[in-house]
């Protein structure tokens, strides 16, 4: 199929499993949330999908290929990108320029130190867009220390989208988030590119409910169940172990 398709993938840690038969799909435009209590095993799941963890048995296709064994850069390079709980980027260095540096990465121009990211006005050209897309023109020439919190996991998905991924991979987005900034994320939520396949894990249920088309719900290492979010909200057993009782 094209696009993600995860397949009774197994992980364990000594005696205990962290995943067990957790199967998944992901086609292009696909917007999907992947929720679940404290210890549910939904970020093992993240890491096996982009190769962080090998798992114990299962499969994992992008757009009907084969990429279990592949290691992170490789899977990145074929369109599956990830960004993390807790932000990653570089403090003291201009927003524009880190975005620039993803761009080159993408490009294979890392290496070429010998010219200066300047030299290249397509790659200022497609990082500005980036920047404009997620609302973030004014924070180009400014470093993530001089940015809100909201602002800085917004960076975090400019360097992803530079990346031109074709699943996106949202590890709590929203994780330390203030709630006067939650708004500016889901703007940028909105604005993903609509053939772009993503997957969000997010404990804020306001969030899940508004932005994703399709939840799954993981309790123990396994889904629990999955379907629409009417289906979950009215879906007796994760109202008893994750919702709560309201109807």
């Amino acid at each position: 199929m094209s696009g993600l398709l995860v397949q009774g993938l197994h992980k364990s840690f000594g005696g205990l499993r962290v995943t067990n038969n957790v199967s998944l799909a992901l086609a292009p435009g696909a917007r999907v949330a992947l929720i679940g209590p404290n210890g549910a095993g939904k970020t093992t799941l993240v890491n096996l999908i982009s190769g962080v963890l090998a798992p114990g048995s299962g499969s994992i296709s992008l757009d009907g290929q084969d990429i279990g064994a592949w290691p992170q850069e490789r899977r990145v390079k074929a369109g599956l990108v990830r960004t993390f709980q807790i932000t990653t980027l570089a403090a003291r260095l201009p927003v524009l320029r880190q975005v620039e540096m993803a761009l080159h990465v993408r490009e294979g121009l890392a290496h070429r130190w010998w010219r200066s990211v300047d030299a290249l006005p397509a790659v200022r050209e497609e990082a500005c867009a980036i920047l404009d897309d997620l609302g973030l023109s004014h924070a180009a020439p400014r470093t993530p220390l001089e940015l809100a919190y909201g602002e800085q996991r917004l960076v975090e998905m400019a360097l992803a989208l530079a990346l031109r991924p074709r699943v996106l991979l949202l590890d709590e987005p929203m994780a330390g988030v203030p709630r006067s900034e939650s708004d500016t994320l889901l703007r940028a939520l909105d604005r993903l590119p609509p053939e772009l396949a993503v997957l969000i894990i997010e404990h804020d249920m306001d969030v899940v409910f508004r932005f994703a088309q399709h939840i799954i719900v993981m309790a123990e290492g396994a889904v629990l169940a999955a379907g629409t979010p009417a289906e979950i909200r009215q879906h007796s057993a994760v109202r008893d172990a994750y919702l709560g009782h309201k109807p």
